[in-house]
């Protein structure tokens, strides 16, 4: 016959989630990271579709390290449209050639 604590063991096992009506005890343990499966379709601008591709370098950080991937990326991309502003230099006008 089994003791008061085999008893008290055996229960206790039932009541961590191993019985359908009990619901299992949440785990505070930290989940390794995991990638968010988002997908980034390319846009055709070679430099955007660089900095986007960044984005799945946060895939693999933990959350704390994700901002500093996010804001990476931001700068890029602001630069990239910074970029698009800029007007090109005068092409340069040929020399009169004066010649009779």
């Amino acid at each position: 016959m089994p003791g008061p604590d085999t008893v008290e063991q055996g229960q206790a096992g039932e009541e961590a989630g191993t019985r359908p009506d009990v619901p299992p005890v949440p785990s505070f343990a930290p989940v390794p990271p995991a990638p968010l499966g988002v997908a980034r379709t390319p846009t055709g601008h070679a430099g955007v579709d660089a900095r986007l591709e960044r984005l799945a370098d946060a895939d693999h950080l933990p959350a704390d390290g994700h901002t500093e991937v996010y804001e990476d990326v931001h700068r890029g991309l602001r630069d990239e449209l910074t970029a698009l502003d800029v007007r090109p230099a005068p092409a340069p006008t040929p020399a009169h050639d004066n010649r009779s």
